[in-house]
């Protein structure tokens, strides 16, 4: 008489379940950097006005805005601009210099970090930007505008470089 085998042996169940113990090892550490690095661009988002406001008062007056009443923005108080993760966006008193702060409901490893955006003025008076650790912009573009030099952008971030957006990170930019 003839036995037919019906399901799968234990080692064959075992190799399974061992493939799929590698496979989640490598996937959720690498979608919690993309979870943490969507969290880092909400403030990316909520800079943008201000970069402009940051702009414009530098077209007008010649100078860096050191709060983000002057940039236009009607209040001084770093609460007034928030989002879910962000927990606070200020300009820094040396001069135009954007520091987030992340918070809230952000993730663990990014609570309490910080993101500068330092501005620069390129030969035409336009305004370029240096976000985290990336390089300054080519000369003649400078830091010091009127009275001001903007703080330097590496000295205020604390994020770490695989959180932060690509055009944010160590040997990018320079353009």
């Amino acid at each position: 008489m003839k036995t037919l085998q019906k399901g799968f042996t234990l080692i064959e169940l075992m190799i399974v379940v061992a493939i799929i113990g590698i496979l989640a090892a490598i996937a959720i550490p690498a979608y919690q950097d993309y979870t943490i690095r969507a969290q880092v661009s909400e403030g990316l988002t909520l800079a943008s006005d201000v970069k402009a406001g940051i702009a414009e008062y530098s077209a007008q007056v010649g100078d860096w805005p050191i709060t983000l009443r002057e940039a236009g923005l009607g209040s001084a108080i770093l609460t007034d601009k928030q989002g879910r993760y962000v927990q606070s966006l200020a300009v820094d008193p040396a001069g135009g210099t954007m520091i987030i702060t992340y918070g809230r409901d952000a993730n663990d490893r990014i609570q309490g970090s910080t993101l500068g955006m330092q501005p620069f003025a390129n030969r035409n008076g336009d305004v370029v930007w240096r976000c985290g650790a990336s390089n300054a912009p080519v000369a003649p573009a400078t830091a010091t505008m009127g009275n001001t030099t903007s703080a330097a952008s590496p000295g205020l971030t604390t994020l770490s470089d695989k959180h932060m957006p690509a055009s944010c990170r160590a040997g990018f930019g320079g353009s």
